[in-house]
């Protein structure tokens, strides 16, 4: 299987996710990814506690063909703070965290819909 070197174009579900990484487009990735409607691309966030404004700015960058972004905050929930949460509801996108687990089949459920969904997702063990 190839390996995943910085970003995808198009949209795709996850196919695997586990043991540190991802699995999607026939290639697999160890770390934490973003999934926006123009492709897939490393994430350099290890822990929730890292996500900020900035981490998330390719998603910001696509604010007019996303409504929902879906953050995998990790092994567990984890409250996403109005620091996060203004600037992306600001840029008319909602968000909500969920665990990575929980975030990644509701973004391939929402995907196979067709919504302007995008995810950011902590790769989880």
């Amino acid at each position: 299987m190839p390996r995943f070197d910085g970003f995808v174009p198009g949209r795709f579900p996850l196919d695997a996710i586990g043991a540190g990484g991802f699995r999607f487009a026939e290639m697999s990735h160890k770390g934490s990814i973003i999934a926006t409607p123009a492709g897939i691309r490393i994430w350099p966030v290890t822990r929730f506690s890292e996500v900020t404004v900035e981490s998330l700015q390719s998603v910001l960058d696509e604010a007019d063909g996303i409504d929902f972004l879906l953050i995998g905050t990790g092994a567990d929930i984890a409250f996403i703070p109005p620091a996060l949460r203004d600037p992306l509801k600001q840029a008319g996108i909602t968000v909500e965290g969920m665990a990575t687990g929980a975030a990644a089949r509701t973004y391939n459920v929402l995907v196979g819909e067709d919504r302007r969904v995008a995810a950011a997702l902590i790769a989880v063990d």
